[in-house]
């Protein structure tokens, strides 16, 4: 059985250290501070048991409008970054299959998240690394609209990149390893 409480407090240190703390999405203080950001750990094991999960998570979007965003994480399965690359497919066709595309979109974290033509430990792939594997289950109209309000939302991988690389590999795994202390 998963440990549910850890695994939530890991990575809600991961979101206030890493992604509001250094500002890697300008967009998630606001819905933080709001409690409008849901996080859900899946106990899955295997791929349909995650896309059952997912499918459940969005149903709860479209029908809860009070939360803005979800944070599906699954420590149990695509533990492996290729594996878990892979399902993404599963998933997009999932929001197809479910007539949401264009209504929600889903941004990925892992804890190997590697950008294509990237090392594997490349400061920049620690944008989107995080203490388990997470789909991040985004509302598309929200997200246009805070793009709109944002100047200059085209220069935030950049600048992102440029903030991993100035922290530095050994500085960004010690963060990661910090977020799984029990007593942090």
């Amino acid at each position: 059985m998963i440990d549910q409480t850890n695994t939530l407090q890991a990575v809600r240190r991961w979101v206030d250290r890493l992604v509001v703390g250094e500002n890697l999405c300008p967009f998630a203080k606001r819905e933080l501070v709001r409690d409008r950001v849901r996080f859900v750990v899946s106990e899955a094991r295997n791929e349909t048991d995650l896309l059952t999960d997912l499918g459940l998570e969005l149903n709860r979007l479209q029908t809860e409008p009070d939360i803005e965003t979800t944070l599906l994480i699954h420590p149990a399965v695509l533990t492996d970054f290729l594996d878990f690359n892979d399902f993404l497919d599963q998933a997009d066709a999932l929001l197809r299959q479910l007539k949401l595309e264009g209504e929600f979109q889903i941004a990925t974290f892992h804890p190997h998240y590697q950008f294509a033509d990237t090392e594997p430990d490349a400061a920049e792939n620690y944008t989107n690394r995080s203490p388990y594997p997470i789909l991040h289950l985004l509302r598309e109209d929200s997200l246009e609209t805070a793009i709109d309000r944002y100047p200059d939302t085209g220069e935030i991988p950049e600048r992102n990149i440029a903030r991993m690389e100035a922290m530095g590999v050994a500085q960004l795994k010690a963060i990661l390893a910090e977020c799984y202390a029990s007593d942090a």
